[in-house]
């Protein structure tokens, strides 16, 4: 379940253009009507892909083989329609709402020449999905809800949810999304965390949000520590350092395990911790070690790197499901 976007994707200079837009590199951040109409004058080099965290993460799933849906609200225009093309497209079953009053969500996310991707937001018909949208159908014959944070700021919305979705017995897997957006929320996520959810993805500055601690360690001393408090809380944990690799940790282990990055010539970040999220959790349905389900998700986040933007054509993905049969 997430936020129903299409991402407007524009490689940029120099992060000076970042400075201009007064946007925080590597940041995710909400913009109202006015920013959004600023930003479509002066961006005029882009290409357009449906989007949205979750809706990443559940299309990397189905391309894996896994039978996904996600529920999102779009408005009655062209842009929603294209997100259910593509949804239906990518093999998965779209539980989408749609707005009488607004236009579709959008993102507009900027490559910097380093990979980094700082987005901006103008949330539109996703941000109306409401607590009277959910049914419980839709979460019936299903084993996880997966759930966005970017969503954490509808608090009944996500509440809800979590809590059908425990009366229907799933899982659930939160992706903790931006440090902004943990910034903001943080005492909400905790509890969330602590009383519902089951696998939490965080990468390192979300998880150093989290958790408070101490940035005076290396960057995978903060991540053993962080990935300690989170699994004090949840089921499983799961850091990520980028191209250093991945920390995961459940309960039942005592330690914790590395998995190194798949190598790869990043040209875009663009989607990189969604798609980890849909290797980790194909390999966790398909009942892997959590060593194996890291490994998967670092092979599919290694490859959606070297792409622009957060989908893969198909004979990527039939690499991918090559490399994942030799962990099988």
């Amino acid at each position: 379940m997430g936020n129903a976007l299409v991402d407007i994707l524009s490689k940029i200079e120099s992060d000076n253009a970042l400075n201009n837009l007064s946007l925080a590199k590597g940041s995710m951040q909400l913009i109202d009507g006015n920013v959004l109409s600023s930003l479509r004058e002066q961006v005029t080099d882009y290409h357009l892909a449906t989007g949205g965290s979750a809706s990443n993460t559940i299309s990397g799933l189905a391309k894996l083989g896994i039978p996904t849906g996600f529920i999102g609200k779009v408005g009655e225009d062209n842009i929603g329609e294209f997100f259910r093309e593509d949804a239906s497209r990518q093999g998965v079953q779209a539980y989408l709402l749609t707005s009488k009053t607004n236009n579709s969500g959008c993102c507009f996310a900027f490559i910097s020449p380093d990979g980094e991707r700082t987005m901006a937001t103008h949330l539109g018909a996703a941000c109306e999905l409401d607590i009277n949208d959910l049914s419980f159908s839709m979460f019936e014959n299903c084993s996880i809800l997966h759930i966005e944070g970017y969503l954490i700021y509808n608090q009944p919305l996500v509440k809800k949810a979590m809590l059908m979705a425990k009366e229907a017995g799933l899982k659930i897997s939160i992706d903790l999304a931006s440090f902004n957006v943990v910034d903001e929320n943080l005492e909400f996520l905790r509890e969330l965390v602590a009383e519902y959810v089951d696998i939490v993805f965080a990468n390192e500055e979300e998880a150093k949000s989290f958790t408070g601690v101490s940035t005076t360690l290396d960057k995978h001393e903060q991540a053993q520590e962080a990935l300690q408090h989170i699994s004090d809380l949840c089921e499983i944990a799961v850091v990520k350092i980028g191209k250093s690799g991945s920390y995961v940790k459940s309960k039942a282990l005592d330690n914790h395990i590395y998995v190194p990055a798949t190598s790869a010539k990043a040209i875009d970040t663009t989607g990189a911790g969604d798609l980890y999220a849909s290797g980790f959790l194909y390999g966790l349905t398909s009942g892997l070690s959590l060593e194996d389900c890291a490994r998967i998700g670092s092979i599919v986040a290694g490859n959606v790197v070297e792409v622009i933007g957060a989908k893969m054509e198909e004979a990527r993905w039939n690499a991918i499901k090559d490399e994942i049969n030799k962990i099988k």
